[in-house]
């Protein structure tokens, strides 16, 4: 049976869909001797694929939970010579990638896989999932302002999806609260408080589908559960 070329290097764990397809336009990768650069081209049993001029080797299925620590950065190299998330898995000999991003300063709930199919679906705006960020502002966030950050803001243009916000304490100088969106814009929850007056001064990714940092310090890792991706899957 045929299979998109871009479906089968992310069930190999090569990388996500999305990153697979951009491998297939630069060119690095060929079926057969042949250099392919068109989307749908398919793959059949048997055939000889090349990344990057190495054989496609067929990996185990992993996804692990990550405790990612502040000023890691969320790609496999940094030219700034900055740690990144991949430097904490240098002992696994897997393709590994991460689920999704957290910025250079923010920590939190990290998954980290070569399950290409898994990172689609956990990735694909249509599937909804709820990610809870721990966030600290400057400021007293007013009733107001809670309440457009529930509604939605503008934000790059583009207006939010509704948002829980359950406000933990606020004064004058601080406000604590947790904010739970299903959308993975860039730098979204930063961009939301100060689309309302208000700079984000500490934040952490809390939970994702349902998983936890329950036990866990920063840089600690683990694998999840054959329960766990099912419930991923199933959400």
């Amino acid at each position: 049976m045929s299979t998109r070329l871009q479906k089968y290097l992310a069930e190999a764990g090569v990388a996500s869909r999305r990153k697979s397809e951009e491998y297939i336009l630069a060119g690095r990768v060929s079926i057969n001797g042949t250099v392919i650069t068109e989307l749908g081209t398919k793959v059949e049993a048997g055939d000889e694929i090349l990344v990057d001029g190495k054989p496609l080797t067929l990996e185990e299925k992993v996804c692990i939970l990550f405790y990612k620590p502040s000023q890691v950065m969320c790609t496999s190299e940094d030219p700034q010579g900055r740690p990144t998330v991949l430097d904490y898995f240098k002992g696994l000999e897997l393709r590994l990638y991460t689920v999704g991003r957290l910025d250079y300063d923010t920590e939190g709930l990290l998954l980290v896989t070569n399950d290409g199919e898994l990172a689609n679906k956990l990735t694909h705006p249509r599937n909804k999932i709820e990610k809870t960020y721990y966030v600290v502002c400057r400021g007293k966030l007013e009733k107001e302002e809670l309440r457009k950050l529930r509604e939605g803001v503008e934000i790059d243009g583009k207006l939010t999806a509704p948002a829980r916000v359950k406000v933990i304490s606020s004064d004058k100088q601080n406000t604590r609260l947790y904010i739970t969106i299903h959308e993975g814009r860039n730098r979204q929850i930063r961009k939301m408080c100060y689309a309302v007056g208000h700079d984000v001064t500490f934040l952490r990714r809390e939970s994702e589908g349902g998983l936890n940092l329950e036990g866990m310090r920063p840089g600690n890792w683990r694998y999840l559960t054959s329960l766990e991706i099912d419930n991923l899957l199933a959400t």
